[in-house]
């Protein structure tokens, strides 16, 4: 029996390619694994980071012996994708800033970035702008209140706080004035798509928002294309106890709850 699918991230940002995954292959087995302990990663320090994610992913591994790995976080698959890969015995799934798209897509060669502190620093990320959007203009803005924003979200059930999020998004609604006016927006982060009806409703203009969950739900299904139900199917491994959003990660199909014993990095 092949194993499932697991998809892991720093917290409940995964969940939005869940959706994807759910709705490419509805018959795949879903686990889903998050650090919810160390969350947020985007303010964590790089080799420590890497250390701690390496850890994680080969604790839940271990726990439900997936197929196939999907790292639904941009942070963690721009900073450890490689060492992953060279750590595991099973394909591994990476999530990117979708540069190259928002690129193609942009009529006016003017495209945002919205993502985590680290991602915007991070070399990998840098180096697909040089390689798909030299040709534009790329305003990147880091985000890492929006992570808390869309867990305390899923956490609650309240909408955000728009005020807050108008207030980390300034840079790109003053984008959409320049000349010329940005008029796509790369959702660098998994947790953003959570948040993607406010930040419709609050932008000043229409922006094409790009998201990498379709490319990665498309991409699970060439690299195992015969995932089927799995005993294990629904389950959820953390690093913290996560009651509070037991009820929300139910209604992405999961419903039983495992701790990770994840050993001390210093």
């Amino acid at each position: 029996m092949a194993g499932p699918v697991l998809i892991f991230d720093s917290g409940v940002g995964g969940l939005s390619v869940v959706a994807e995954l759910r709705a490419h292959n509805p018959e795949a087995a879903l686990c889903y694994a998050c650090d919810n302990a160390m969350l947020p990663y985007g303010t964590r320090e790089d080799n420590w980071l890497t250390a701690r994610i390496l850890a994680v992913c080969s604790a839940a591994v271990d726990a439900c012996r997936p197929s196939i790995l999907v790292v639904a976080c941009n942070t963690a698959s721009t900073l450890a994708l490689g060492k992953l890969r060279e750590h595991l015995s099973i394909p591994v799934v990476g999530t990117v800033p979708a540069i190259k798209p928002a690129a193609q897509a942009s009529r006016t060669h003017h495209i945002g970035l919205l993502a985590t502190s680290a991602t915007i620093a991070r070399p990998y990320t840098h180096r697909l702008i040089d390689a798909f959007a030299s040709d534009c203009q790329v305003t990147r803005v880091a985000a890492d209140e929006l992570v808390v924003e869309a867990e305390t979200l899923l956490a609650t059930g309240k909408a955000p706080n728009t005020t807050r999020i108008n207030a980390v998004l300034s840079p790109i609604w003053q984008a959409t004035r320049q000349t010329p006016p940005m008029d796509a927006v790369v959702l660098g982060c998994t947790h953003f798509p959570l948040l993607l009806p406010w930040l419709v409703e609050l932008a000043p203009c229409p922006l094409n928002w790009i998201d990498s969950s379709p490319a990665i739900a498309r991409r699970v299904a060439q690299v195992a294309p015969d995932l089927a139900t799995h005993p294990l199917d629904g389950s959820c491994f953390t690093t913290a106890p996560i009651t509070p959003l037991e009820p929300r990660l139910a209604a992405y199909g999961f419903v039983d709850f495992h701790l990770l014993d994840i050993p001390q990095i210093s």
